[in-house]
């Protein structure tokens, strides 16, 4: 997908952020650090809340990630008095663990349609290894 701005210019972190409060996302600690042209940055904390049993980053907790990242991506670039985005199916790749730190992801659009988008999300580690790959396809639904 060629390289030019598809959200809002009046979209800012705090209106991303504050659609996170009282949800898991907040409860897993999931912050939107930056809004690109094209692509939306967020990171999650490794910690007791994300890690599975052994010690490690729970793949759910990925996968929980990569799905909000890709919602709220689909959700900024459409017209909510219209329209929503719900998700229809996702997949995640685990190809590395983490145990502590911070991971970080990058959402980009694959397809912006006007009845399904699809992003991808790369997740990484401190050490800029990729942890998880994601694709989540979003329906877009018409307000009744």
């Amino acid at each position: 997908m060629a390289k030019e701005r598809i959200f809002p210019e009046y979209l800012e972190l705090d209106a991303i952020n504050s659609m996170s409060k009282g949800c898991m996302v907040e409860h897993l600690g999931i912050e939107f650090t930056e809004i690109g042209e094209d692509y939306l940055v967020a990171t999650m904390p490794v910690d007791h809340r994300t890690k599975q049993p052994m010690g490690l980053l729970h793949g759910g907790a990925s996968v929980a990630l990569a799905e909000t990242m890709g919602s709220i991506g689909s959700t900024v670039t459409i017209d909510l008095n219209k329209q929503y985005a719900v998700g229809l199916e996702i997949n995640t790749n685990h190809i590395k663990s983490a145990k502590s730190g911070v991971v970080t992801g990058v959402a980009k659009p694959v397809h912006l349609g006007r009845s399904t988008q699809v992003w991808g999300i790369e997740i990484r580690n401190d050490d800029d290894d990729i942890v998880a790959v994601s694709r989540i396809t979003l329906a877009i639904l018409d307000r009744k």
